[in-house]
Parts: structure tokens; C-alpha cells; sequence
């Protein structure tokens, strides 16, 4: 990286995003031919909460149109054909839907452990994807997936949306330019205060709902939530994570959940650099929030701004308190600036958005989109070792064979 000095003036002149920040290079997929010209049919498999947001999502995006849904919950599935085309087909079973001729793409927004399946049977039958991260609940299930999609030549998308995110852009951007001098650490939380369930009526669908407690069919915090964190540190590092050490436990809901409510990793990657990730689910203050540290600046990434820290050029000569003769070089602190990442007049685009924009022109276009089965196959593995390092409390490593 450059050797900057920080001047607030110079960095706020230089911030302005060019869209052109947000191409990436993109392979050519072969594709297949949508069922109707220049809209894609999109069927959507599981329209829980997190389902039924992204069919409001398809809504606002031109070319896209949700004409069938899937979930076997009929409150789910009566709430999503209420927002899904006045056309649309309801399924109870997936596979039915994915039989739908006039379906040309799936998403897959079902609990973690189904994705892995739903994902390998969509794309048996010449479906493109759209799956909820992470794209599968083991190492082997990754490794598995990249094999078929690149034999498939359909286009497969994972939901880290924050790689069609503006902001995230703009910081990889700054950090590459040296604006924070060499970086050697990220310290990333995702803290709630909620025990994290959902009323059950019926006992029988215990698990159903509450599917997060449950670590037959998810990671907990770290795969539902700090996940997104892991994927976007992958991406402004542009490198895997080299070994991962992490803690966890059930300490505050003795509610009798499996999945823990507080959570403690460390990553490291290339160069040296250490990435934190904790999550707690009893306690909520700064909620989400990702600091990178700089010899020169610290980036503070809260849900849709950005904020540079200076490190203090000034210093000052100081004694330290009861101790004779001791003195510390004190810093002062930089003022905090925004880093500005829309051009003039332009407003955010929610990210989710922008990932479906992504979707449909990949689709059209036969193109590679920003989240895909390769940079989803290191954040999925890199969720892997982070659960193998809490459960089995020992180092876990990357190791070649993950490189496919």
C-alpha cells in the first residue's frame, strides 16, 4: 500500500464512487434460455420471514417476476402468494415446483441445512440459483457444489449481498489506495438482545420454525449472522482465511437450544492479518459493526455508513501516574469522517436489491455475478472451520484440497 498521510479535505475530494468500482471481472456462462423474453420467472422455495422479504425485494426489480411459491407452512405460503404475480402457482413440495416449466429460476431461502439439496436438485433439472448463505452446511457440500455449477454453466448466486453493495466497494477501495496504511486487523461484531425464537403453534413444528436453535440444521450465530461479516472480509482482503481458533456457548437463554447465544473467533489470513467475529445474543449495543485497523486510520463500517479515524499525528509527552520516571507518548485522536461512497445525487440502492439486479443481468447476459459458487465455496468453508474450531475448541487450517 502507498504511504499516505490523511488529510480530511484530500480523502473527502477523492471519495466519489465511480459505478465502475462495482465491475467485477466476470466469466461467460453459457446459460440457459429464459421462458420468456427479457423477464425471468423466478420460483421461490421457502417464504418464511426471510423469503417473503425477498419476494417484496423481486418486486421492486424490473425483469423479474415471482410466478410460483414453495413452503410447507401454509400461513408462509398464503402470506408470499399474496405478494408473488396474481398468476403465480403455491407448492407444498419443492420439487414439484421445480418441475415447473415456467420457472426459470429458483431461490433457495430455506433453513441452512436444506440448501446443499435444494441447490444440486434445481440445477439437475436447468435451473438457475439463487441461495440464501451460506450455500451449503459442510466443507465436502461446497466443494461438491462448485464441481456442479461450473459443469452446469447456469448462473449461481449466494446471498452476500454486501458484494453489490456501494459502501463496501468504496472501502476496499480506500484501504487498497493505503488511506489506512498496512492493515493488520478487523474486529467484526453481530450482537441482538432477543432469545432469537418465533412463536410455534403447533409443537410439531418446533424445529420448523425455530430451526436456528437446532445444530443439525445451522451453525448458530456464526453461520446466520456473523456470516455475512466473514464474506465481506474475504472479499476486501481478496485472500482465505489460513487457520481459525474460536469459543462458544450457551450462557444466557437456558431455553434449551443447541445452537450458542455467544460466540468468539479469530481468523487469521495472509500477511498477518487477525479478523474477530462475536456475536451475543444478549446484548444489542452497536448492534452490527466491522472496525479496520490501520497503522495510519481505522475504518468503522456500521449497516449503510462508513467512518475514517486518523491515527493522531500530533504527540505529546506524558508522566504515567505512580509510576516514577515512566513517561507514554500520547496520540490524539483524528476527527471522524464519513467516507462518502454515492455519486453526487445519488441515492442507495439497498443491497439486496442490487443483488438481484445482478441475478437478472447474469442471467440475461450469461455473465458471472459478484457473489458466486467460488467466493461462496471460501466463505462457506471459512464458516465450517470457524464451527469446527468452537465445537472441537482446537485450531482448524485450510488445507489445498479446498482450493477446487
Amino acid at each position: 500500500m502507498s504511504d499516505k498521510l490523511i488529510s480530511r479535505r484530500k480523502f473527502v475530494s477523492n471519495s466519489v464512487l465511480t459505478l465502475g468500482g462495482l465491475m467485477v471481472a466476470k466469466a461467460p456462462l453459457l446459460g440457459k434460455t429464459i421462458s420468456t423474453e427479457n423477464i425471468v420467472q423466478v420460483g421461490v422455495i421457502g417464504t418464511g420471514k426471510r423469503g417473503l422479504g425477498l419476494i417484496n425485494t423481486i418486486n421492486k426489480v424490473s425483469g423479474l417476476k415471482v410466478v410460483a411459491c414453495c413452503d410447507i407452512i401454509p400461513d408462509n405460503l398464503n402470506a408470499a402468494m399474496a405478494k408473488a404475480d396474481p398468476k403465480a402457482k403455491a407448492y407444498i413440495d419443492y420439487e414439484q415446483l421445480l418441475a415447473d416449466k415456467n420457472v426459470d429460476a429458483v431461490v433457495i431461502a430455506t433453513p441452512l441445512y436444506l440448501h446443499y439439496a435444494m441447490a444440486v436438485a434445481a440445477l439437475s433439472v436447468n435451473k438457475h440459483v439463487y441461495v440464501e448463505k451460506s450455500m451449503a452446511f459442510s466443507i465436502t457440500q461446497s466443494l461438491d457444489l462448485v464441481k456442479r455449477v461450473r459443469d452446469s454453466k447456469l448462473v449461481f448466486q449466494v446471498g452476500f449481498q454486501y458484494r453489490n453493495f456501494e459502501l463496501y466497494h468504496k472501502v476496499k477501495k480506500v484501504i487498497n489506495e493505503g488511506w489506512i496504511g498496512d492493515t493488520y486487523s478487523f474486529e467484526c461484531q453481530y450482537n441482538r438482545n432477543s432469545d432469537w425464537r418465533y412463536p410455534v403453534k403447533d409443537p410439531k413444528l418446533e424445529k420448523v420454525i425455530n430451526w436456528r436453535m437446532y445444530k443439525d440444521m445451522c451453525g448458530g450465530p456464526l453461520s446466520e449472522l456473523c456470516a455475512h461479516q466473514i464474506d465481506a472480509v474475504n472479499f476486501m482482503t481478496d485472500c482465505h482465511p489460513i487457520k481459525v481458533i474460536g469459543l462458544g456457548g450457551i450462557d444466557y437463554w437456558k431455553d434449551g437450544r443447541e445452537t450458542h447465544d455467544n460466540i468468539r473467533t479469530v481468523y487469521e489470513y495472509e500477511k498477518g492479518i487477525k479478523a474477530t467475529y462475536t456475536s451475543v445474543l444478549s446484548n444489542a449495543f452497536n448492534g452490527y459493526q466491522i472496525r479496520i485497523l490501520g497503522n495510519k486510520a481505522t475504518i468503522e463500517i456500521e449497516r449503510d455508513k462508513a467512518y475514517i479515524y486518523p491515527e493522531g499525528t500530533k504527540r505529546t509527552l506524558g508522566t504515567v501516574d505512580g509510576v516514577t520516571g515512566a513517561t507514554i507518548l500520547n496520540a490524539t485522536q483524528g476527527e471522524k469522517t464519513e467516507i462518502p461512497y454515492l455519486a453526487s445525487g445519488g441515492k442507495m440502492v439497498e443491497p439486496t436489491i442490487s443483488a438481484f439486479i445482478d441475478f437478472r443481468d447474469c442471467i440475461i447476459s450469461g455473465n458471472m455475478p459478484a457473489s458466486n459458487v467460488e467466493t461462496g465455496r471460501v466463505s462457506a468453508i471459512a464458516i465450517c472451520m470457524g464451527l469446527d474450531a468452537i465445537e472441537t475448541e482446537k485450531t482448524q487450517y485450510w488445507k489445498p484440497e479446498y482450493v477446487v
